[in-house]
């Protein structure tokens, strides 16, 4: 079409940015377990040649000296974490092995494989809970991939005290996974042993803690990195350009939110029957808490369910969906926050929970920024999963993000009026999307897999290429301390998003709208 003398085309609207075409991804987790107990049946023997290697690009090795890391707290996350480093329990990789000879969409065994080899080894491993100790004292053994060959190392030191951990000589870095409650402690103790930090969200439980963390990695001069891998999201990157290009116009409504629906997406956690005073240092797991509680394997295993220890649906998954926006935009702390909700699902006697729990599990926040005239809304639920993708509303187009991109644009544009009106473009269409490449679909096996896949935080595409968003992010930080560099989320950021998350629950648990006097930094 004509306008003014210029012909418009889609490509003139997106201004350069490219669009990669590809089949979406499916579900086969109730398929996948068909197989997979046909198979440990023997009933897939004949199918399967499970001595048949499984081929994959020879991975990247970093050069020099191997970099020597500590692990703190080996749960679930803990695991995830030192898995992304390139150490994997064998009992892990084994069933992963057998899950791909008899699915050839189940790629997690030859995405382990073809992960870089960071040239690091684990010198000390902390954990409160015994048997989560042995665990993460034989993963720390199995020498990468060579440990598939059944190539052991030495294993990693024992730690009962974080502290000694810290005091050891022969570590550079630590990888925080402990319950929320103690990661203030542990990282600012880690920046003035001068160890390098990575440590997951949330960043801490108080807004105390929030600038003393900062202080303590300022002056220590530590390469610092919270744990947030939609960093490494290639689609956020994407949505960065788009918003760049002006292609949605004035933006002045941002809207996110969460959706699970099992008692483990709600924290609900199984409780592990080996876990009792005998193997659980409780006393140790309860040291910060200002109010002391009698052993309770719940609170143990459950802890993000109270205050005491965990951040609610602030700090654990609000700050997922406030990163890739700030990350997108770099819209900064709010001037205000407000919050509201409850716990209206998972009550005392439901779900086999014993003790009452706090922390809501439906819970909304207002986050305003009128200096930008733009409001981002955040609504949490975690008994509904129905999927809702991050929108970026501009008077202009609409951003859908998750591990996807699509822009609509709007039928009232002024900047597209006339291409609207000439049928050029359709509202219903996207007007640009970006669906990352890859050859196969992606067979995604569990509700709790669905929804951090399609929120951009498992894994991720790079030139068709599969990655594990974790790995990528624990890369950055390790490429970061060899070169002296920054990383992504650093402590800026980390620094907002703690600001930000606890002015939300300020506000939730003072039932007030809360402000952040930029002059001070202090909530007021």
């Amino acid at each position: 079409m004509n306008i003014k003398g210029k012909r418009y085309t889609r490509r003139d609207i997106i201004k350069g940015l490219a669009t990669v075409p590809v089949a979406g991804a499916l579900a086969y987790g109730l398929w996948r377990k068909s197989r997979y107990d046909r198979y440990r049946s023997g009933r897939l023997s004949k199918e399967l040649n499970m001595s048949e290697p499984v081929s994959f690009e020879p991975p990247k090795t970093r050069g020099g000296d191997p970099l020597r890391i500590g692990l703190i707290g080996y749960g679930i996350r803990g695991e995830q974490l030192l898995r992304a480093a390139g150490f994997a329990h064998p009992e892990l990789l084994q069933s992963w092995k057998e899950y791909a000879a008899m699915d050839s969409q189940d790629k997690r065994y030859s995405d382990f494989l073809e992960q870089d080899d960071l040239n690091i080894v684990v010198k000390g491993v902390c954990e409160l809970f015994d048997v989560r100790l042995e665990r993460a004292s034989v993963a720390s053994s199995n020498v990468g991939r060579e440990g598939l060959n059944g190539k052991m190392g030495e294993p990693a030191k024992r730690y009962g005290d974080y502290r000694d951990l810290l005091a050891a000589d022969d570590i550079d870095a630590v990888i925080i996974a402990s319950p929320d409650h103690w990661h203030a402690r542990m990282v600012i103790d880690a920046a003035r042993a001068g160890k390098h930090v990575y440590v997951e969200k949330g960043l801490s439980r108080t807004l105390e803690e929030v600038y003393a963390i900062r202080k303590a990695v300022k002056e220590s001069g530590i390469v610092f990195q919270l744990g947030h891998q939609g960093r490494q999201t290639e689609s956020y990157v994407k949505a960065r350009e788009a918003i760049d290009k002006k292609i949605l116009g004035k933006i002045s409504l941002v809207e996110v939110c969460t959706n699970r629906n099992s008692p483990n997406g709600a924290w609900v956690y199984d409780i592990d029957p080996r876990g009792n005073e005998q193997t659980i240092d409780w006393r140790r797991f309860e040291e910060p808490c200002e109010i002391k509680h009698p052993f309770s394997p719940e609170r143990f295993f459950r802890w993000r369910c109270w205050w005491d220890y965990g951040t609610g649906l602030s700090g654990d998954l609000l700050t997922h969906e406030y990163d890739a926006i700030n990350q997108i935009l770099g819209m900064g702390i709010p001037e205000s926050a407000v919050s509201s909700g409850g716990v209206y699902f998972y009550k005392e006697k439901e779900h086999y929970v014993k003790e009452v729990r706090e922390v809501p599990d439906v819970w909304n926040a207002v986050l305003e920024y009128p200096d930008r005239d733009l409001t981002l809304l955040y609504s949490a639920t975690l008994s509904n999963n129905r999927d809702r993708d991050k929108v970026i509303m501009g008077h202009d187009a609409s951003m859908e993000v998750g591990s996807n991109l699509s822009i609509y644009a709007c039928p009232e544009s002024t900047r597209y009026k006339q291409q609207i009106e000439s049928g050029l473009i359709r509202p219903e269409v996207p007007i640009y999307s970006y669906i990352p490449g890859r050859k196969d679909v992606d067979a995604v096996a569990t509700a709790t897999e669905q929804y951090f896949a399609g929120r951009g935080l498992l894994y991720t595409y790079r030139n068709g290429r599969r990655f594990d968003t974790t790995h990528l992010h624990i890369a950055e930080w390790i490429d970061a301390i060899r070169e002296g560099k920054q990383t992504s989320c650093n402590i800026d950021q980390a620094f907002e998003e703690g600001i930000t998350a606890a002015m939300a629950t300020i506000a939730y648990k003072e039932n007030r709208k809360v402000y952040w006097d930029r002059d001070k930094e202090e909530v007021v």
